[in-house]
This record gives C-alpha cells, sequence and structure tokens, in this order.
C-alpha cells in the first residue's frame, strides 16, 4: 500500500481540494503498517550493548573477545545488523530492522555502549585493545589480537537509510494527513492523472525523499513562507520540499530553493500579477556566491538549454510549487497567450570570474555570500555583433536588438536582462568599461523620439508625444540588468525580456540572500 500526505487547511471544496491538495503530499511505498510514524523511543537495560555485523572484518575480528566476555560472566548483549552466524554467544538480537542501531545511534562497527540507569555513559568504536581493556576493566581482554583495527561503517548510515528509519521509527511530523493510494497504480502515472505535473514526468515524493530534502535546512518544516497565488495557499518548507523532491532537485539545491521561492512570494515580485498575464512571462533564477560551485552549476556553454541538473531542476522547484501549492495552472489563472518555455523552469549561475560587479553585490551582497535573483521573463532574444573590436560598436548592436522589444514603437513598457558573452565581455574589460558604464552607454543608445512612438504605456496620451520633440527612453533607468554569462566561443549575447516592470502595477527584480 502506498500513502500520501495531505494538508487539509484551507479547503472548503472539493474543486479547491483538487486544485490545491498537491502542495502537501509525500508518498512512501512501503508494504505494511510499520511504516507509520511510532514516535516511541526505544528502551534499553541497563549493562553492555555491543553492535556488530558480518560483512565488517573489524567484527569478525572481535568475535572471539565477545566470546570471552561472555564466558567471564560480563553483562552483554550483542545486536546484529545482518546476520548472526558468526557469533557464538548466547544473548545475541536480530536488529536487521535497525531499529536498536537508529535508536543507539549507531554510525559504526562494532560499537561498545555502556547503560546505566537508562542513560549511555560510554562508547567505544571499533577495535583497540587498550580502550577495550579499559572499557570492561579486563587487562588481560584481547592478548592474541592485533593491537588496533578501525570498525566499518554501520548499515543504519548508508545512502538513504537514515530518512527511511526516521520516517519508520522517528515519529516524524510532516504536519499532513495521509491518504491511501492503491498499490498498483504508478505513482508516476497517477500524478499525471490528477494534473500535478508540468507535463514531464515527476519524481514520486516519497516520505524518505521528503524527509532527506528537509534535513538540507535548519528550517522548520512547518514554517509558513508566504502566500502562493492565485489561491493564496500558504506555502510551507515541506511544501516546498515535497515539490523539490518532484522537480528532480538534490538535497543540496534546497537551500536554493527556499531562496528563490521567497523572492517570488515578495510583494514587489508581483508573482499573481506575472500568472495573469497573457505575455509571455514566467519567473527566472540566477544564482551568486560560492553556492554556484558548491552544486555544480552551470554558467557557461548552453547555461539556458539543457544538461546540467541544478540547472534545471531548482527552475522547475519553483514553477511546481506555483502549479501546485498556489494552483497556476495553465488555461485557469494562467492566461498566457503562448507562454513559454520558462514556465517548465529557467534557472542558472552568473559568471563571476570577470571585472564586473555581480548582480548580487549591485543589491549589496559580498561576493563571498550566496544569493538568489528572480526576474520575470520571456524566451532569450540572440544578439550577434562578430564584428565590432570597441565597445561603442558593442553597444550599438545591443541597442539595436534591445529597441524591438515588446514593439519598436513602444517604451518604458518593460525591463531587460542582458546575458553578456565572455567575447563581447573581452571588448568591454580590454577598453575598461565597467558594468555602469555599458548600462549608461545603452541608455544613451536608446531614446527614442515622441514622434516615433506608436504605443506607449506612459500616461501620456500617444498623440501629445508624437507631436513633440520629446525623446522617450526605451527602458527605465534601473531597466536594464547585465549579468556575465554564457560559453567562450561566439561572439553573441542574449537579451531576456520581462513582463511589465513598472511601479507598483508590474514587477521589480527581487533577490535573497541564501
Amino acid at each position: 500500500m502506498q500513502y500520501k500526505l495531505v494538508d487539509f487547511n484551507n479547503i472548503h471544496s472539493l474543486d479547491e481540494f483538487v486544485a490545491l491538495t498537491f502542495g502537501s503530499i509525500a508518498v512512501h511505498n512501503q508494504t505494511n503498517n510499520s511504516c507509520n510514524a511510532r514516535g516511541v523511543e526505544m528502551q534499553f537495560d541497563d549493562g553492555i550493548i555491543a553492535v556488530v555485523k558480518k560483512d565488517c572484518p573489524t567484527c569478525i575480528l572481535i568475535e572471539p573477545i565477545l566470546k570471552d566476555i561472555e564466558d567471564r560472566g560480563l553483562p552483554i548483549t550483542i545486536f546484529f545488523q545482518d546476520e548472526s552466524d558468526f557469533l557464538s554467544t548466547s544473548k545475541n538480537i536480530d536488529d536487521t530492522s535497525l531499529e536498536a542501531s537508529y535508536f543507539l545511534n549507531i554510525e559504526t562497527v562494532p560499537s561498545l555502549i555502556k547503560i546505566e540507569k537508562g542513560e549511555e555513559t560510554t562508547r567505544v568504536v571499533g577495535w583497540e585493545r587498550v580502550e577495550w581493556q579499559e572499557f570492561f576493566e579486563e587487562q588481560g581482554l584481547g592478548m592474541g589480537l592485533q593491537d588496533w583495527k578501525p570498525g566499518c561503517g554501520s548499515l543504519s548510515v548508508e545512502e538513504g537509510v537514515p530518512e527511511r528509519l526516521a520516517v519508520k521509527f522517528g515519529g516524524v511530523d510532516f504536519y499532513s494527513r495521509k491518504l491511501k493510494i492503491p498499490s498498483l497504480v504508478d505513482d508516476i502515472e497517477y500524478c499525471y492523472e490528477q494534473g500535478w505535473t508540468d507535463g514531464l514526468p515527476v519524481i514520486p515524493p516519497t516520505e524518505e525523499r521528503v524527509l532527506k530534502m528537509l534535513n538540507a535546512t535548519p528550517r522548520l518544516p512547518n514554517e509558513i513562507m508566504g502566500s502562493v497565488p492565485p489561491h493564496s495557499v500558504n506555502c510551507s518548507v515541506v511544501k516546498v520540499a515535497i515539490n523539490a523532491v518532484m522537480a528532480g532537485c538534490k538535497p543540496e539545491y534546497f537551500p536554493i530553493v527556499l531562496a528563490a521561492v521567497e523572492a517570488a512570494l515578495d510583494d514587489r515580485f508581483c508573482l499573481g500579477g506575472l500568472l495573469a498575464t497573457t505575455w509571455f512571462s514566467g519567473p527566472m533564477v540566477v544564482v551568486n556566491g560560492p553556492i554556484r560551485e558548491a552544486v555544480d552549476m552551470n554558467w557557461s556553454g548552453n547555461l539556458l538549454g539543457q544538461g546540467n541538473r541544478a540547472n534545471a531542476t531548482i527552475g522547475r522547484a519553483l514553477q511546481l510549487v506555483v502549479r501546485n501549492v498556489g494552483g497556476g495552472h495553465p488555461k485557469g489563472t494562467d492566461q498566457s497567450t503562448f507562454g513559454t518555455p520558462v514556465k517548465y523552469g529557467l534557472c542558472f549561475a552568473e559568471d563571476e570570474k570577470t571585472p564586473w560587479t555581480t548582480l548580487a553585490e549591485d543589491q549589496g551582497i559580498a561576493r563571498d555570500r550566496s544569493a538568489v535573483t528572480v526576474f520575470s521573463a520571456d524566451g532569450p532574444l540572440g544578439c550577434v555583433d562578430q564584428n565590432s573590436r570597441a565597445p561603442e560598436g558593442v553597444v550599438e548592436s545591443l541597442a539595436g536588438s534591445l529597441r524591438s522589444i515588446n514593439h519598436v514603437e513602444m517604451a518604458n513598457a518593460s525591463d531587460a536582462v542582458i546575458l553578456i558573452g565572455p567575447e563581447h565581455g573581452r571588448v568591454f574589460d580590454l577598453a575598461g568599461w565597467s558594468k555602469a558604464d555599458t548600462v549608461s552607454a545603452l541608455h544613451e543608445n536608446l531614446f527614442i523620439d515622441g514622434a516615433d512612438l506608436g504605443m506607449t504605456s506612459d500616461d501620456e496620451p500617444i498623440e501629445d508625444l508624437t507631436q513633440s520633440k520629446t525623446k522617450i527612453p526605451k527602458f527605465r533607468e534601473e531597466g536594464l540588468q547585465l549579468i556575465r554569462a554564457g560559453g567562450d566561443a561566439g561572439l553573441f549575447s542574449a537579451i531576456i525580456p520581462g513582463w511589465l516592470m513598472k511601479g507598483e502595477l508590474g514587477t521589480d527584480p527581487v533577490t535573497k540572500e541564501i
């Protein structure tokens, strides 16, 4: 039988249940009722406990010592994690479930633990003759054996096992109810049937996987991060963890995902408006700082394309939160006329090995700190200039491409992010141009005569503009963001326009430190 965790808070109708439930689901594929978290700690009698496994040369080595200890009448209980047929002692306890190992917090075998008045007082791991002799207060113990031999890793700390044990024995509370899913139903197909995917397969969010994700942050699972539009559903850390699992994130990505969700839920970003617009845009995530390298993100060749797990899944996790927690479904609240691949998820890192300040630094965050910035973004537009050897020429080329954003006769309507490719970047670096110099030059090349305007988002009537000699900026002063990124080959840059970025009615980029 499979289970899923469902949060029924703020659900008032069947339609709401269908639309909102999966924001707090976790499922596991255990086949018996013992998988239910008990939350009852295992108690151990006073005396000495040894934890061993057959698949450990050190445990094999000390087997005669354990027999010797028993023959001396010392109170010892031996828990074995795999097989006991290598032991000749009488008081052996099967711990193949690893329950005792879990509650004893065993990381290495063999482990010796002394229990007095129900509490652990002494612990010894591995084999060291002198240490064992002191532990048992027996000077002649193990005299025929080598002096020292390190232990082996406990079965309870192997990959994925701690989370399974925590779910099984640890009383883990996901602050959600469990609903049964028929055991013969395919998990992935079930997610498709319920509308919980973005069209691509998702990873079933088992309790173990969700717990592993949660262990990557010190934040409490039930901490509310904000309200997710369009249905204004409270989003907890565990809901983000569930969707991060579904997206295919590794646990080490989770702090980035949390920061991206926080940034997207900031009122300045206007996520609700971004979802409701008929325009192309969706959230884009840019990562700065040491965490980029720690999780092996891509900021070089094909950074906007496929192939990098961190880039692909972090952006996707944010979009799944929007869909599965907030209910932002296409042709529902999401009324985009065409949509964009950005809505699957767009995330990349900045190349920080350049003379320019980074995006995060421009927001007051030191280069040795990590941060995410979210933008509204359309699909990228390429700009090629393989002839210019001076920054002025590259600026003119970029300005020519920027002038057509939205419409060549529309000004001051949206912002844009410009990814300066390495070869274009070297043109600016060799000339000593800073990021500020480049932004200023771009703005100077992006004024449009009022007479050339046929469309505008300004409050001033179009006819007044077109009959004047007023020059209108194509972008607001803070409306161009420059980021260094891309592959070494190709005298190219990329322009990523966005949705309405203008005052209270539009969206602003938001940066959050990780």
